[in-house]
């Protein structure tokens, strides 16, 4: 009977959530590499500036989309004007590309027309996006945006007016959907995760993301519930250590099992789940000594190579966070590309966070093997084990 009533609460739950499918397409890194073009590397973790600067700046630096490939698909107006856009944990704003922006960039991409939409309202307040190769200028107004059919009125949303950088015409997306805190958004415009939540339309106050691995397409997040056929087991939760980005913290990284004392030395590390990062990244202090465990070698690009045929002799990573266990295989952290070498999919970054413990960045390496999930409500992290 217990059981019954556990299956109907989560067939009901499930019926209760706002799914949005994912596509995972190629990134701009990628579409250059295979024009023989590599995009130098840069710093993830400057996309991460103290929150006192951006809660005063209209500055918010984003850097490496270049390498991001997770997409869905919303709509904005009345009636709807369909857009695919970048789902990021790791920022707060939504905008989208627009006519009033007439730029070779844009042209490339589906814009927003506010002419065609009867529920549009204007402002006259603009802002600057920073990107590390390239900017984009915004106005923003008010529109119903729509997410698998359903509506949220009066959501403050960026129009492109600019776009300079040659880089994003090869991008996939048409704009960002950021899912962070308020306290990051640029002119603290109201996120699209806070305007739903204040007007009741979730079920819960929280969402779900699930990533599948390459060369499957059923990646999704929902919205309101959890998604129990994602995940096995149960959700370890851990509570979020600065409501700015979802941050956490991370008592122990260990290799084989055995403990590195690259956190605990510190106390623990702090580490940003990112959804607009593809790669594990880690601080720049042990790179090296990372990588010397791993046995990768740095090309002349800045990859870290390894010999294909000995990927799974590789060691298991692991995270211990909230006294939980959470490891990374070889294959979580190796991807071959199309010329046939294997890149370890594992930067580094110099920033530290703000209570100076050494930042990792959990992106899409990490994501893909756990199903996560975002609770504003509790301002709690959970992982589960993906099915």
């Amino acid at each position: 009977m217990k059981s019954l009533i556990f299956l109907m609460a989560c067939l009901i739950l499930s019926e209760a959530a706002i799914r949005v499918p994912l596509i995972k397409g190629k990134s701009i890194r990628e579409h250059l590499r295979e024009k023989g073009i590599h995009l130098p590397y840069t710093d993830p973790g400057l996309k991460y500036q103290p929150p006192e600067v951006l809660a005063t700046s209209t500055i918010t630096p984003i850097t490496n989309y270049a390498d991001s490939y997770y997409y869905g698909v919303i709509s904005v107006g009345t009636p709807p004007q369909s857009f695919q856009l970048l789902f990021d944990t790791g920022s707060s704003n939504l905008w989208v590309d627009s006519v009033y922006c007439s730029t070779q960039v844009c042209a490339a991409h589906t814009k927003f027309n506010p002419q065609q939409s009867s529920t549009f309202q204007s402002t006259s307040q603009t802002a600057y996006l920073r990107y590390g190769f390239g900017s984009i200028s915004i106005v923003f107004g008010y529109d119903t945006v729509t997410l698998s059919g359903i509506q949220v009125p009066n959501q403050v949303i960026g129009l492109s007016t600019n776009e300079p950088n040659d880089t994003f015409l090869m991008a996939p997306f048409d704009g960002i959907l950021g899912l962070a805190y308020q306290s990051i958004s640029v002119d603290n415009a109201m996120p699209l995760m806070d305007n739903m939540m204040q007007q009741g339309l979730l079920e819960q106050n929280l969402f779900g993301i699930y990533l599948s691995i390459y060369g499957q397409n059923s990646s999704e997040v929902t919205f309101g519930a959890v998604d129990t056929n994602r995940y096995q087991g149960q959700i370890y939760w851990t509570p979020v250590t600065a409501e700015t980005y979802w941050q956490i913290g991370i008592q122990e990284f260990q290799i084989e099992g055995k403990q590195t004392g690259w956190c605990s030395q510190y106390g623990g590390c702090q580490a940003i789940v990112d959804t607009g990062t593809p790669s594990l990244t880690a601080p720049g202090a042990i790179i090296s000594s990372l990588m010397q465990y791993i046995g990768a070698q740095q090309n002349s690009y800045g990859e870290y190579i390894v010999d294909c045929s000995q990927v799974g002799n590789l060691p298991t990573l692991a995270f211990i966070i909230s006294e939980v266990n959470f490891p990374l295989a070889p294959s979580a952290y190796i991807q071959e590309t199309q010329s046939g070498y294997c890149i370890v999919d594992i930067y580094p970054t110099y920033l530290p966070a703000q209570n100076n413990q050494p930042l990792w960045i959990f992106g899409d390496v990490f994501l893909r093997a756990y199903y996560s999930v975002y609770d504003r409500e509790n301002n709690q992290v959970g992982f589960a084990w993906v099915v």
